[in-house]
């Protein structure tokens, strides 16, 4: 029989607490955003108190020789240099407890800190999201930190004191009868059972040093009642967090910068950044592979060539993907960046379908003024002709790490700069080809879906082709960027052919087909409502003029007196129009 690879046994959540403020336990989600809303907050206390189980906490023994090499680990003013066990499932549940009831700051999706507030009712044991009404009633607590706080301050009786005179001022003031002995005793039992949740008994699951991450995976499914998998890159910030902790704070620290304006950078109005995204970058730089799991691997200190996994080849393989994160770090780069998809078109984040290919192409656009030493100019040119022909294609879409791992592997063994140009034309030339244009695009655009990288793509064409909305003299890039840092848009997606017009003549089923959309400004829309075509384009036609009119369709590859065509051969006819303008926009890139 083998050695087993774990144990299993029962701690109170105190100790579980203690060691992630101590440093003995390490808790990499204490530096991420923290997911979860307050009602899920309050419900996990709520189970506790009832007694309730909340789930097993999963913990990963550290290598045995990590507390001697905590030099280079990176500095920690805890007790322990490094952690003696890592976290693996259960660390929003741990971030949860730490931050309702010690108060400890989390952060938003913006990396902004907050504090989690629950408020509790002795007298009937209810939890309730803490806010300015909770905060007027004198029955509840204001936050159940508050009487943790107490209990650490040796000042619980006091607490215990004021909560109760307070509440009695409060009665008094609204003509109630005073709390009676035994709603005092009530109150005092209700705050010892809350106190009583640093008792609750947490089972644990401690997996072995020895144990590798398939191993750890393995485990985690089959423990875990929803049967989620444990995500390669949950291994992967594991072990920035162990190795290298301020690489990990820069890569957090940049994914919150890298959307909003910093240091007189742009907005970036097309993607949230993840830590994911940022990691499948450096590595693609650093080291030309394109699988996240070579990633994992990497850091952990294999050779990727001899299958080797040492202490030297994870120093070495470190220092790689530092020199490669400190380019992918660099906000220059990554506004620069962005400003380059704009020129493709892409300018607002209902345009970005795949947040991979943004990830993709911007570690070719770091490779390529780098390591071939592009001019800015000629660099800006190959990513956004590449980022528009593998967007509209889908390139990155479905078997994407497959696409990338194979044009890293190109790239590798490039030279010159000449050849790095040369590469991305022909892998152009073979996506867009006369055919694609001809005949994928159409059917590509004949489907019942709204969204999705052929609609997304032919807007990006508007944008670059500088289109106007319908029957507007409002740039429709205006109207892309105009909300985009909000969630209020200024646009809206017209049906050509509305509701009411197609279910009178029959074709409600193809109501959604894309070549019945196109871009309109809120106003407009409102003012078309639900007309039939023939009724809104006669008023628009005569407001704007003929020639205005005509201009206006061939921005939105509608054919000339649509509004007085058969659907199904309007709908047949603007496919084809709406290659076209794709096709037309991509030769002026």
């Amino acid at each position: 029989m083998s050695s087993p690879i774990y144990v299993s046994r029962n701690l109170p959540i105190s100790n579980v607490l203690d060691g992630v403020l101590l440093g003995s336990i390490g808790l990499p989600d204490l530096q991420r955003p923290f997911v979860w809303k307050n009602d899920k907050v309050r419900d996990l206390l709520d189970s506790m108190l009832r007694g309730y189980p909340i789930g097993y906490i999963m913990l990963w023994d550290s290598p045995n020789d990590l507390e001697t090499k905590s030099q280079h680990i990176g500095t920690n003013e805890k007790a322990y240099a490094a952690p003696k066990s890592l976290v693996i499932d259960g660390q929003q549940r741990l971030t949860a407890l730490l931050a309702s009831l010690y108060g400890v700051e989390v952060k938003d999706k913006n990396y902004n800190t907050r504090k989690i507030r629950i408020a509790y009712d002795p007298l009937t044991r209810v939890f309730k999201n803490a806010d300015a009404t909770t905060d007027r009633d004198s029955r509840f607590v204001s936050s159940v930190a508050d009487v943790f706080s107490a209990k650490k301050e040796n000042r619980l009786r006091s607490f215990r004191r004021e909560f109760s005179s307070v509440l009695n001022e409060s009665k008094e003031k609204k003509g109630e009868t005073p709390l009676t002995d035994e709603e005092l005793d009530a109150i005092d039992n209700g705050l010892d059972e809350l106190l009583s949740l640093e008792s609750y008994q947490l089972p644990i699951l401690d997996i072995m040093a020895s144990a590798d991450e398939e191993m750890v995976s393995d485990i985690f499914v089959r423990v875990n009642s929803q049967g989620q998998t444990l995500k390669q890159d949950d291994f992967i910030m594991t072990l920035l967090s162990v190795y290298e902790p301020e690489m990990r704070n820069s890569i957090e620290t940049f994914c919150a910068n890298s959307h909003i304006p910093s240091n007189g950078s742009s907005y970036n109005p097309l993607v949230v950044v993840s830590p994911t995204h940022v990691i499948r970058t450096a590595v693609g730089v650093g080291f030309k592979r394109g699988r996240l799991r070579y990633a994992y691997q990497i850091l952990r200190g294999k050779d990727l060539e001899t299958k080797i996994t040492s202490e030297e080849k994870r120093e070495e393989n470190f220092h790689i993907f530092g020199d490669a994160l400190t380019k992918v770090l660099d906000l220059n780069n990554w506004h620069a960046y962005i400003n380059t998809l704009g020129e493709a078109g892409y300018v607002c984040s209902d345009q970005a379908t795949s947040s991979n290919a943004i990830a993709f192409c911007y570690a070719f656009y770091l490779i390529g003024k780098y390591e071939f030493q592009l001019d800015q100019l000629t660099l800006r040119k190959v990513i956004r002709r590449w980022f528009f022909a593998s967007a509209i294609t889908a390139y990155y879409v479905g078997s994407f790490e497959t696409n990338f791992e194979r044009q890293l592997n190109d790239v590798k063994i490039l030279n010159t700069s000449e050849e790095f140009v040369e590469y991305f034309e022909r892998e152009i030339v073979s996506q867009l080809t006369d055919d694609y244009f001809r005949i994928t695009l159409p059917a590509n655009l004949d489907s019942n879906e709204a969204m999705g990288p052929y609609w997304q793509g032919f807007v990006a064409a508007q944008v670059v082709l500088g289109a106007k909305s319908l029957f507007s003299t409002v740039p429709l890039s205006q109207l892309l960027t105009l909300g985009s840092s909000g969630s209020k848009k200024a646009f809206d997606k017209h049906h050509l052919f509305p509701d009411n017009y197609l279910k009178k003549n029959g074709y409600i089923s193809k109501r959604s087909n894309k070549a019945n959309f196109t871009l309109v400004d809120y106003a407009n829309n409102i003012y078309i409502s639900d007309e039939s075509p023939e009724n809104y384009v006669r008023r628009f036609r005569d407001e704007l003029g003929e020639e205005a009119y005509r201009r206006n369709c061939l921005e939105h590859a509608l054919p000339y007196d649509f509004e007085n065509m058969d659907y199904e051969t309007f709908l047949e006819e603007r496919r084809t129009l709406m290659a076209d303008l794709v096709k037309s926009a991509f030769l002026k890139l």
